[in-house]
């Protein structure tokens, strides 16, 4: 199976985003990913100096992550 490769770039690596684009992605203020971060709870990030980058594959992940369990993910016997 070939891999989707129509996110990385022209050396073959995959994209990063800044902490701005990430902040506006996710519609909160540089300072809350920054208290994220603080606390353990913001997605992986790489440092470059005192430059931050997000790969996208790890925001997607952390993303995932995020979301609540619906009700199809609760066990019957847990709702009584």
């Amino acid at each position: 199976m070939d891999k989707d490769t129509s996110n990385e770039s022209p050396w073959g690596l995959e994209p990063l985003i800044g902490l701005p684009e990430l902040a506006e992605y996710l519609g909160i203020p540089v300072s809350t990913i920054y208290d994220w971060r603080v606390n353990g709870k913001g997605p992986r990030a790489y440092r470059f100096g005192k430059h931050l980058k997000f790969a996208v594959s790890d925001v997607r992940i952390w993303i995932e992550q995020q979301r609540e369990p619906g009700p199809e993910d609760i066990d019957p016997q847990e709702r009584w």
